[in-house]
């Protein structure tokens, strides 16, 4: 085989795989997600310490054929400055991968109050999470403990998680831990498929 004929093999392989990975109904896709919580704009500044760990989460689930979910926070009342819909705080970070249009807007902590990612989830007999994002004490908080609520398989990964208050993530984790959640790190994901 030509290098020609390699290059062209490898851009049809790679168009093949980016198909799959943006047609949200495809039969090989797991009924797994990976969910990146609220990595906005307005977010903390420390989601700069795990958006390296984020991006590598998302090709780990794009090379598994795992769902890729970026939930977003929009604060409706008047009284909150932040996450104003169509607002640039409210826009996902410009250095998180996107590979998906699996992208649903919450109004509350709970990433489950969004009518959209629920019904994303029964669409797609999603049935495991992956857990990624911020604020480690509230929105991922809130979102595991109502995902292991309605039984769902959840894991957090404990390096791809951050807070405006760092100090409070291992009581997170602990936290996660006495819900149900298994927590993991991103080098623990090689083994999981």
């Amino acid at each position: 085989m030509s290098a020609g004929e390699l290059l062209k093999s490898c851009d049809a392989a790679f168009i093949e795989k980016m198909k799959r990975v943006c047609h949200t109904g495809e039969e090989n896709m797991q009924k797994k997600a990976l969910v990146i919580i609220d990595i906005q704009n307005d977010i903390t500044k420390n989601y700069k310490d795990i958006i390296d760990n984020i991006n590598k989460s998302i090709d780990w689930a794009v090379d598994n054929d795992i769902h890729v979910v970026y939930i977003r926070q929009e604060y409706l009342s008047d009284t909150m400055r932040k996450f104003k819909p169509n607002t640039r705080g409210s826009e996902l970070v410009p250095e998180l991968k996107i590979v998906s249009k699996n992208i649903f807007a919450k109004n509350k902590e709970n990433a489950l109050s969004s009518e959209e990612f629920t019904d994303f989830i029964r669409k797609n007999e999603i049935g495991e999470f992956y857990i990624t994002g911020a604020d480690a004490a509230v929105c991922v908080k809130s979102t595991c403990y109502n995902l292991r609520k309605a039984n769902y398989e959840v894991h957090v990964l404990s390096d791809c998680i951050t807070s405006y208050d760092k100090k409070k993530i291992d009581e997170m984790l602990q936290y996660y831990e006495s819900k149900g959640c298994k927590i993991m790190s991103l080098k623990d994901l090689a083994g999981c498929v």
